[in-house]
């Protein structure tokens, strides 16, 4: 039977996009790209979000890629931010179909169709989010229908101090970081967005990797429950804050999911303790779903 300590490792892994995935969501990201050229001026694109910061777990869905819109669409501008959107799901519904475009707080989704078995989707990217974004001197602004306002932002920051991160903790803080987000999924992602979750983690992961994801991932748990209330603004210092999308309400179901999975893990590592180790090893897959091994 394979260890606790092994399983953990192996769920790391099996969180990392394969070859074929990236494949995919390259193949996508320039289909996309193309059928927008036809109806905007495009100045560039470029993957970002979770899936350039290596943070994205499976199933591999909702990759962003921002849209950079050139001088002819300035007018968007100055016009709401659900006006661009929606000239954005338009002509993607007439490529895609209408039941499969939606209009997001600060994207247009696209969904292929693609079904998960098991997290997995044989290599497949479920779907998009298309962010349409002006250029501004060193930053971008980009639509958000709940402020009905533009709001900066800067993708390369949040990329920079996520590599930063990984390297201070030696190498393992992308990891822990899908393995969160993958717990956040599997329970009905009681945290909101889920890039909360990074943000928390570049405060609450520091030290350096002690070695054990078990006693890793269950002071994780608890860190976050104890900061889940505290506002947390935006890594480059530009957009708002990014627990603002959760209440006090959603925050106090944020802290009792996170304080029931350090339990959870603390029972599991005591089952392990006891010589129990099939009963702790599905302890542990109740935690973070079918692509935990069990052998």
């Amino acid at each position: 039977m394979i260890t606790i300590a092994d399983a953990l490792r192996t769920l790391r892994s099996r969180l990392e996009l394969s070859d074929r995935e990236q494949q995919d969501a390259s193949r996508r990201q320039k289909e996309i790209r193309s059928y927008l050229d036809c109806c905007f001026d495009i100045e560039h694109d470029f993957l970002t979000g979770s899936y350039a910061r290596w943070t994205k777990t499976k199933p591999l869905k909702d990759v962003d890629i921002f849209c950079v819109l050139g001088e002819k669409e300035r007018h968007y501008r100055d016009s709401l931010p659900s006006e661009v959107l929606g000239a954005v799901r338009d002509v993607l519904a007439d490529k895609y179909g209408a039941n499969r475009v939606s209009c997001q707080r600060r994207s247009v989704t696209v969904d292929f169709g693609v079904q998960a078995v098991d997290d997995e989707t044989d290599g497949k990217v479920m779907s998009f989010d298309v962010v349409p974004a002006f250029s501004l001197e060193d930053y971008y602004d980009i639509p958000d229908t709940i402020t009905a306002d533009w709001v900066k932002t800067n993708p390369r920051v949040h990329y920079d101090k996520a590599v930063e991160a990984q390297r201070a903790y030696s190498g393992e803080w992308k990891g822990l970081v899908r393995m969160m987000k993958k717990w956040n999924s599997q329970q009905g992602k009681p945290i909101k967005p889920s890039f909360l979750i990074e943000v928390m983690a570049l405060e609450v992961l520091y030290g350096g990797f002690q070695g054990d994801f078990r006693y890793e991932m269950k002071s994780f748990f608890a860190s976050l429950a104890d900061r889940i209330h505290d506002e947390w603004p935006d890594p480059a210092g530009l957009g708002p804050a990014v627990s603002d999308s959760m209440d006090y309400s959603q925050r106090e179901k944020a802290k009792a999911a996170l304080l029931n999975a350090q339990y959870a893990a603390a029972q599991a590592i005591q089952l392990e303790k006891s010589g129990k180790n099939g009963e702790a090893l599905r302890a542990w897959r109740d935690l973070f779903g079918p692509l935990f091994p069990l052998s």
